[in-house]
């Protein structure tokens, strides 16, 4: 939290807030936040704010600027109309999520505000806010000493306004659908970030201040007709005057001063709250104020109690009381059991429309109306105690005291929810806590078997998953329960009941840093309490996942007179995980739970001995020893019959009979188990004989195994049936109860039939149990037992009815005429609702119900009587109709799916059909009596609608939405529109007319509660309906379709993929569904909305998600692409760039004398002559006569050209370099397409992410890889290999990958996820490779017909005229590495051709291709002898011919193609041809150079822009100054090109020619190291602007080309005072830093021999008294000291000692605020800043021309791209669009790319045009708005950076 603090530069200490709320959807007011600066340094406050319209701002007494970005607000995608780029939207959100962060409003505290200090404090006093609990004791003295500074406090005042909100505050008004509604307001948690949503604020719950409070409302909502006198006004208000509840304490209630019709309500909260913690509420509510309790302890102590009052709007006063009857109860119960209440008072309001059942805040929780219940209601009161008992519990813990980290909120929701539980054990009695315990454990152990997360995570930092939580509040209070119980075993402790007090008080009394709990400090509490460490236990169940399942057995062993149990432990959720090391790490399950677990054995004489089981292994056997002297049970001991005496006293009446005796059961005095006749009647069995004498013979009457209640585990244990009869008889705990009952109910046979059905009878035992065992009776309900235990249940529900006429009437053709309803007893109308539900689930063998139970259901509904009932029966009448919905449905499992195809539903028979007709009508009955007399929140209604579902989905009735589609309308209950939705989704609700209706819902209903559920059930809903077969897979017709092309192994792979997959495909291919044009036209709108609720808005996008497939998102695959770009295509030009790595290359390109010499010049040359062949085109003037080559001038070329049209698709496809070398084996061009393509395909699938670069061993935590795969293989190697031709086909090809993928399936386990991940790559291969296939042959098939093997040459030619400038700079790297495979293939393209005329014509044929590039450039060619003689470069398909040419050839070449040159520019070359030339050059170089020219060799030579080449190569390298490949730029193509540049030099007139920007990118050149060596670079096409960064510098023309000079690539970067500062400030706040602060003393810190040791000491101290002297220069001097701290504590301190720890956390905290400080982005001041510049600009009409990216048919400039390559074009919306992503590192990047937009502009338009005129207009307008921006923040910027590129940009601008 203090790092937030110092991150930001200030605190918050007070904040108050005014409102003027005028209840139609508007709210007026000002916030005035009192700030603590922490910083001198502070300049500009961020603060949250979003949906407010602020006004105006004020610092002080001044005026402020501001800049308020709601970047929800202003969502949008490239095309808001195309329903496809919903991924873009998606990321977009989560950007504006992000963004949010930061804070929404920036306000700049103006120059009249000073940060002045106001004197100092101790640092102590700010150290203990944040520090650990227990500081040590070096800590405390350094604290003591350390003063910080205080500085004085800053006012901001920020006036604002709401309207019509759609997050944190709910107007519920009326309207024509709602017309009672009573109009009221509220705060509300409809978004993590509600609170930012109503009030400009800190919206994070760890910031804490005091507030006050002012609202101002209408003093009534009422209106009158006529205006009245003052002295009228209060009595009409006083009916529904408006009342105004907030956090805090109500100080007073003025009227208006101005306006009498107005009050004004003041609150103030002096206890230190977040603003997550603060809600408020206003409406004309009905008061109750809850009295205090006369009896309660605090009053005898002398103690107030705290006010307690509750708020309902009008209409609802009857249910307030009886609905808070328990809330002063549950305040005393807490206080009196954990201290003292933390706030004055507490308030409960209750409000229409919350989203979620409670909202707790500071002193007032707002609770959903559904919770009110009457006086009239059962099942309701157990919910509504528990939730608002809950709600009071969180004042305590939860608001009072927060979670210290998200991975501490288990801690929190936990306490607060077991406190609770405390309290509902004290109001409804321990038999209700222990059986929910029970039933809360055993869903627990169902949930946790692997697929839930650790309740406590601590290396996770974000909030707990929503998907998750519900569990973790589930498990959490278990954990403590269990927690308890073993603290309590200590002896020494009474558990938490000690702890908790402690806890409490610590929060407030202060001891407690700023009330923060921490699952540490907790535990660390319970150890000193209780004295036992409970680490072991944390790491089982507070820090591990899963739960042990135990098998018990027992038996006797009569020698050694001992209990022999045997345990066994499994751990499912570690099982499960067993072959996923990743799984294991993530979800880190327990394999093993240890610990101690008590038996409790009754022994032969009725005593209960307790044993404890030390379970330390997975197995063990324990002998425990017995105790009773005899070794049996003796039925006919005197204490056997003075007990059933005492049973028999305790069953008439004696009370103290019953407590003495060990026994709950009093069935030994029920008349019907003594009359033989009634026993008879009920058909009572009893034991066997034999039953008896093995009872008699057993020395214990029953074994409970973990009798305390210590373990959440699944307990499984092997006794007798007697003995679980006599546990369940005579064990007084209702958990043994419910335990005995589960075993029992799983062997059924008459004498449990008979057991069950006594406990049912019996009303001493717990109304739950008897229940319980009511259900159980159903499993004796079979035709085996002859249907007794459906006997019984009849039996015990005619106690309920008339009896029959014939007391012997069978029961099962009885008709059951209900008496009137009697609910007083609560116990028996629970029993008689789960007598109900058991009836309905007795079923035949065939699954069905037997008809009598229908009739039987049937009869309870049209007989049911509750006129002199008490208490309502509308739960109850649901509960006869979901039973009656139950039994209809036949259990049988294909009702569905299999034969929904050929059947319409299950066979019925006439009976069925007249019973189900019957329900029915009695159903519908009850609705239409709900219409007329409506239950309590229409339950009836809900009811019917869910017995209709279930009947429609058992295909027993049509499944019709027209009677309940009324109900889904606005003007319904809530809940009943929610069910009549969810009928509505469970048909084909996706139809047009239906799919508008439920978007329209989505966007503009009234209630958020329908919104969001109408959203999330529209994604869920299809997955049901394809599960239950109403829309078909395409998986059967797929497999067909594949099998008849023949192609059977698809069928196999399709066969691979998840029923996910296949349900998806089906979706998006349904035309209902998919294609829906509904969700095409209206999901994206509604989507970008920025009114649309969070929830919506991701449900909708889920839903895109499903059903339409998102388009591929370019821009970012780019970005992210752009780095390693230069490494994949750039191999070859790397290669070229390593002069070392290039001896080979040079060889070849030099011929054998100039390579030799300097690596580096014939390097550079030979790539030259490696362009000029580029693959195909060496090839074509292979193809043309040696001697011809050489002389050809550019007319010849011309004729040669249209043939080389086939040859073109080469050159296409990649650079003529890049395709010849990677043909070097033989491979066909066609093959080669095919590969590159499959290869690009397959690295950007999403499952391709393993398989991307070669396995580390020590990065992928694979020490034993390399042991177990002999053959490594992975798509990168798979693309050198494809780039350099080292496959002679692509069958090699696929071999390869086949290899990859067999390696990942050898080395993976089956199921892991490597393992998944490769068969879905498999799969995707193979789908995607018989596609290829079958291309190929088509189109090796066409080639056979065509002669097209001659026209390569003559496409090579024509690429030359157009590009041979920038192609020869491209084509020298990707000559090289053609070299590299191939040596003779680099130099020998010339003799591609003809390999009989290898040495002289292939260079002509190389100088004929380069010739066409240079035409284009002019400039002039390399002096031979600074040029190698190239070696010939082999035709990629013929094997190379190696010759040499000597360098009279060469320099005749060179001059034949400054001849063609001047021709070609003459005459012009198509662009097409030549941009094909220039494509394949490019392709080899580095992608940025030269992607446009690509072929000429010579053309570098030739190339006087080749100042051009290494400007693109410095550019690339400022354009990228903050990436690793920044460094490597120069030594890509671009490199190479420019060692020939001496020849460039003469040739640097022409730079203009291209883009303009060679002329700039000479001068950058220069700065190039590589460069130094050579007078001027090679020349570079002019597409130097490749890389976006190098389009930034390229843009500057202006800069001389001295500027080389300035660049420092190595330079250090200089000193940021600021950041180190900062920094330091960071880490001293540390807990653990400060025995760092200072430098040691030996004597002091008791440490002699410290100078003997450590040579060069160095603290923070030191650090910052050289930071003031300004000892630093760097920032690296900088970090040496600070890691030298961190050194010196390691080298003098062992290992694992306290100071060394210290040093570890502190050194974290260093690396990570040290990598803030270096990276290179801009800062968030210069982000808006610029932002609000192309605002500016954007408004200007100058900028009209240059908004859009140009379009050139639309505007009729076909050639655009010609003049200006694509990846050179900007516009003011591009650069909006790179501003807004951070695409930028600098403000003089930005500039760079306006000044490239300009420069494109006046390059086509001409400077004398309007468009050139405009354009310097602009660009003087935009330099002036940068000037201050450059001058402020970029400068700084450059100077954090400390890198080369930026500075010399910045000298530049």
């Amino acid at each position: 939290m203090q790092r937030e603090h110092t991150r930001r530069g200030f605190t918050i200490s007070h904040q108050k807030v005014v409102l003027e709320i005028d209840f139609s959807g508007h709210i007026w007011g000002y916030t005035t936040i009192t700030l603590n600066p922490t910083s001198r340094d502070l300049k500009a406050i961020h603060l949250h704010a979003r949906q407010c319209v602020i006004h105006s701002v004020t610092v002080g007494p001044f005026q402020a600027d501001f800049v308020h970005h709601d970047p929800f607000a202003h969502l949008s995608v490239t095309n808001a109309q195309d329903v496809h780029n919903h991924p873009e939207l998606k990321r977009r959100v989560y950007s504006a999520l992000a963004e949010g962060d930061e804070g929404e409003l920036s306000i700049s505290i103006p120059r009249e505000v000073a940060v002045t200090p106001s004197g100092s404090r101790a640092q102590a006093g700010l150290m203990s806010e944040a520090a650990t609990p227990e500081p040590q004791t070096p800590g405390q003295a350094s604290q003591q000493s350390h003063s910080v500074t205080e500085y004085k406090q800053i006012e901001v005042t920020i006036t604002y306004s709401l309207k019509d909100p759609a997050d944190g505050v709910q107007f519920v008004l009326p309207s024509e659908h709602y017309p009672t509604r009573v109009p009221h307001v509220f705060t509300t948690p409809s978004s993590p970030d509600a609170s930012r949503c109503w009030v400009p604020c800190i919206d994070n719950l760890w910031e804490k201040c005091a507030w006050d409070f002012e609202f101002v409302v209408p003093r009534s909502l009422e209106q009158h007709d006529t205006a009245s006198d003052d002295e009228d006004e209060p009595v009409e208000g006083d009916d529904y005057p408006t009342v105004v509840v907030c956090s805090g304490e109500l100080i007073e209630q003025v009227a208006h001063p101005y306006n009498s019709s107005k009050t004004i309500f003041l609150f103030s909260q002096p206890v230190a709250t977040s603003v997550q913690h603060i809600a408020w509420a206003a409406g004309p509510f009905h008061v109750h104020t809850i009295p205090a309790d006369l009896s309660s302890a605090e009053d005898a102590s002398g103690t107030t109690q705290p006010l307690m009052d509750a708020f309902c709007l009008p209409g609802h006063e009857a249910y307030l009381t009886s609905t808070v009857s328990s809330m002063r109860s549950a305040m005393s119960f807490y206080v009196t059991e954990f201290g003292s209440y933390p706030f004055g008072s507490y308030k409960l309001v209750f409000v229409e429309e919350l989203p979620s059942q409670r909202y707790d805040a500071a002193t007032l929780s707002l609770v959903t109306v559904e919770m009110l219940h009457g006086e009239d209601a059962i099942d309701q009161v157990f919910e509504a105690r528990h939730s608002l008992s809950h709600a009071l519990a969180c004042q305590w813990i939860g608001v009072n005291i927060q979670q210290k980290m998200w991975s501490d909120t288990w801690l929190v929701n936990g306490l607060g929810l077991y406190i609770t539980g405390l309290f509902m054990r004290k109001m409804f009695g321990t038999n209700e806590y222990r059986y929910r315990l029970k039933k809360d454990m055993e869903r627990v152990i169902e949930q946790d078997n692997g697929s839930m997360p650790p309740i406590c995570q601590p290396q996770t930092l974000e909030p707990p998953d929503a998907a998750n939580l519900p569990f973790i509040n589930l498990k959490a209070p278990l954990v403590l329960h269990i927690l308890d119980r073993r603290l309590g075993k200590s002896g020494t402790s009474l558990g938490l009941s000690r702890v908790l007090p402690k806890l409490f008080l610590s929060a407030l009394t202060g001891d407690m840093p700023n009330n923060l709990l921490s699952t540490h400090a907790f535990l660390r509490m319970c150890r000193k309490v209780s004295g036992i460490d409970p680490r072991s236990f944390a790491e089982q169940w507070i820090y591990g996942s899963g739960c042990p399942t135990f098998g018990f057995s027992a038996s006797f062993n009569r020698k050694k007179m001992a209990v022999e149990i045997t345990m066994r432990q499994d751990a499912p959720a570690h099982k499960a995980h067993e072959t996923n090391e990743i799984a294991k790490l993530m979800m880190k399950p327990v394999p093993f739970f240890e610990g101690q677990m008590t038996i409790r054995i009754h022994e032969a004489d009725g005593t209960p001995y307790e044993h404890v089981l030390d379970i330390r292994s997975p197995f063990k056997r324990y002998e425990v020893p017995f105790n009773t002297k005899y070794k049996r049970v003796r039925r006919n001991t005197k204490r056997y019959l003075a007990r059933q005496a005492a049973a028999q006293a305790a069953a008439e009446g004696d009370a103290d009979a019953a407590a003495a005796m060990d026994m709950v059961d009093m069935g030994f005095g029920l008349e019907i188990w003594e009359n033989e006749q009634e026993r008879e009647n009920w058909k009572v069995a009893d034991w066997t004989e034999e039953d008896e004498q093995n009872m008699a013979g057993q020395t214990y009457e029953w074994i409970r195994i973990d009798a305390d209640f210590e373990w959440i585990a699944a307990i499984a244990f092997d006794q007798k049936d007697y003995m679980w009869v006599s546990q369940l008889q005579r064990d007084r705990d209702v958990v043994a109860q419910y335990e005995a009952i589960a075993v029992l109910s799983k062997s059924p046979n008459p004498i449990i039939a008979s057991t069950l059905t006594k406990t049912v009878l019996v009303t001493n035992y717990y109304y739950r149990i008897r229940c319980e065992a009511a259900g159980a009776l159903v499993s004796c309900a079979s035709q085996k037992l002859d249907w007794l235990g459906l006997f019984h249940l009849f039996k015990l529900f005619l106690r309920y009815c008339y009896d029959p006429e014939d007391p012997k009437a069978d029961l099962f053709s009885h008709t059951y005429v209900p008496r009137p309803n009697d609910f007083s007893d609560i116990a028996e109308y629970f029993v008689r609702k789960s007598i109900l539900r058991a009836i309905a689930s007795v079923r035949f063998d065939n699954g069905k119900t037997p008809p009598v139970i229908r009739q039987f259901l049937v009869d309870q509904l049209r007989y049911n009587d509750n006129t002199t009932n008490p208490y309502a029966d509308a739960l109850y009448i649901c509960t006869i109709i979901s039973a009656l919905g139950s039994a209809t449905v036949s259990k049988q499992p294909p009702e569905r799916g299999e034969f929904i195809s050929s059947e319409t539903g299950p066979v019925q028979d006439p009976q069925d059909t007249e019973l189900l007709k019957k329900a029915i009508s009695e159903v519908n009955r009850y609705r239409s009596m709900d219409r007329l007399i409506p239950t309590f929140h229409n339950v009836v209604t809900i009811a019917v609608i869910e017995f209709h579902m279930l009947l429609s989905l058992a295909s027993l009735i049509p499944h019709d939405p027209r009677p309940f589609f009324p109900l889904t309308r606005e003007g319904n209950y809530t809940q009943v529109r929610i069910a009549a939705f969810d009928y509505l989704f469970l048909g084909k609700w996706y139809v047009p007319k239906m799919m508008r209706y439920v978007l329209a819902v989505v966007t503009h209903d009234s209630s958020r509660i329908v919104r969001r559920h109408v959203a999330r059930s529209a994604c869920q809903s299809l997955a049901l309906l394809v599960t239950m077969g109403e829309m078909k897979t395409p998986k059967e017709a797929d497999s067909l379709l594949i099998e008849e092309d023949g192609n059977g192994g698809e069928k196999i792979k399709e066969n691979k993929k998840s029923e996910i997959d296949m349900m998806i495909k089906a979706l998006r291919k349904d035309r209902e569904v998919g294609k829906n044009e509904a969700i095409r036209e209206f999901l994206m709108p509604i989507a970008l909305a920025p009114e649309t609720d969070s929830e919506v808005r991701w449900c909708l996008l889920k839903l895109a998600d499903l059903l339409i497939r998102g388009a591929e998102e370019a821009p970012p695959k780019v970005t992210i692409h752009l780095p390693p770009t230069p490494v994949t295509e750039a191999p070859p030009p790397i290669l070229p760039v390593k002069l070392p790595s290039k001896p080979p290359r040079a060889i070849k390109s030099g011929g054998p004398p100039s390579t030799p010499k300097t690596p580096l010049p014939p390097f550079t040359v030979p790539p030259k002559l490696k362009l000029v062949p580029s693959s195909s085109q060496a090839n074509v003037s292979g193809a043309r006569t040696p001697g011809h080559a050489t002389p050809i001038t550019r007319p010849e070329r011309r004729k040669e050209l249209p043939p080389p049209k086939v040859p073109s698709k080469a050159s296409e496809k990649k650079t003529g370099k890049a395709g010849h070398k990677a043909r070097a084996s033989g491979m066909s061009e066609n093959d080669l397409r095919a590969c590159r393509s499959a290869l690009k395909k397959v690295q950007t699938n999403k499952h391709a992410a393993l398989f991307l670069q070669p396995v580390d061993p020590v990065r992928d935590r694979a020490p034993n890889y390399f042991d177990v795969i002999k053959s490594p293989m992975d798509l990168s190697t798979m693309s050198a290999k494809l780039e350099s031709g080292q496959y002679k086909d692509r069958f090699a090809f696929e071999t390869d990958f086949r290899l990859m993928t067999n390696n990942a399936k050898t080395y993976n386990m089956p199921g892991s996820y490597a393992y998944n991940e490769t068969l879905a790559m498999e799969s995707f291969f193979d789908k995607l490779w018989v596609r290829i296939n079958k291309t190929v042959e088509a189109a090796n098939k066409a080639a056979q017909e065509k002669p097209a093997p001659p026209p390569p040459p003559t496409p090579s030619i024509k690429v030359p005229v157009q590009a041979s400038t920038p192609a020869s700079a491209k084509a020298s790297p990707a000559a090289t590495p053609a070299a590299t495979p191939n040596v003779p293939t680099i130099k020998l393209k010339i003799g591609g051709g003809a390999p009989v005329n290898g040495a002289t014509p292939s260079p002509s044929p190389a100088v004929g291709k380069h010739a066409p590039k240079p035409k284009a450039r002019k400039p002039k060619e390399p002096k031979l002898s600074e040029v190698p003689p190239p070696a010939p470069l082999p035709a990629p398909s013929r094997p190379p011919a190696f010759e040499d040419d000597g360098s009279l050839d060469l320099l005749e070449e060179v001059i034949a193609i400054e001849r063609e040159k001047n021709q070609e520019r003459k005459h012009g070359s198509s662009s097409g041809q030549r941009e094909r030339e220039r494509e394949k050059p490019v392709p080899l170089p580095s992608s940025d150079k030269s992607k446009d020219r690509v072929v000429p060799k010579l053309v570098i030579g030739k190339r006087k822009k080749d100042s051009v080449d290494p400007t693109e190569d410095e550019i690339l390298a400022l354009a990228t100054p903050a990436k690793k490949e920044r460094p490597s730029a120069p030594a890509p193509g671009p490199s190479t090109a420019p060692p020939p540049a001496p020849s460039v030099k003469h040739v640097e007139p022409v730079p203009p020619a291209r883009n303009g920007v060679s002329g700039h990118k000479s001068k950058e050149r220069l700065h190039k190291p590589s460069l130094a060596s050579v007078p001027e670079p090679a020349p570079t096409p002019r597409s130097s602007a490749k890389g976006k960064e190098k389009e930034k510098e390229a843009s500057r023309p202006t800069t001389p080309a001295n500027g080389k000079a300035k660049k420092v690539p190595a330079q250090a970067m200089p000193i940021n005072d600021k950041k180190c500062r900062d920094i330091l400030k960071t880490l001293s706040r540390l807990p653990e830093a400060p025995i760092f602060l200072q430098p040691v003393d030996p004597v002091r810190d008791g440490c002699p021999t410290y100078f003997e040791e450590i040579k060069e000491p160095m603290d923070f101290g030191t650090i910052t008294t050289k930071l003031n002297e300004n000892k630093y220069q760097t920032m690296d001097q900088f970090a040496r000291d600070v890691e030298l701290v961190f050194q010196n504590c390691r080298t003098f301190n062992p290992p694992t000692t306290y100071p060394v720890m210290c040093a570890d956390a502190v050194e974290r905290a260093w690396k990570k605020e040290w990598s803030k400080a270096m990276e290179r982005k801009l800062s968030y001041a210069e982000k808006r800043s610029l932002q609000g510049l192309m605002k500016t600009v954007f408004n200007d009409p100058l900028s009209w021309v240059f908004r859009e990216p140009v379009d050139p048919i639309a505007l009729g400039i076909p050639t655009y791209h010609d003049v200006i390559p694509k990846k050179d074009a900007r516009d003011l919306r591009t650069i909006q669009q790179k501003l807004n992503t951070d695409k930028y590192e600098s403000v003089e990047a930005f500039e760079a790319d306006l000044d490239l937009m300009i420069h494109n502009a006046i390059t086509f338009n001409g400077a004398d045009s309007e468009v050139g005129q405009v354009a310097v207009q602009l660009r003087a307008r935009y330099r002036d708005l940068l000037a201050p921006i450059r001058g402020t923040n970029g400068k700084r910027k450059g100077g954090e950076k400390g890198t080369p590129q930026p500075a010399k940009k910045v000298k530049l601008g």
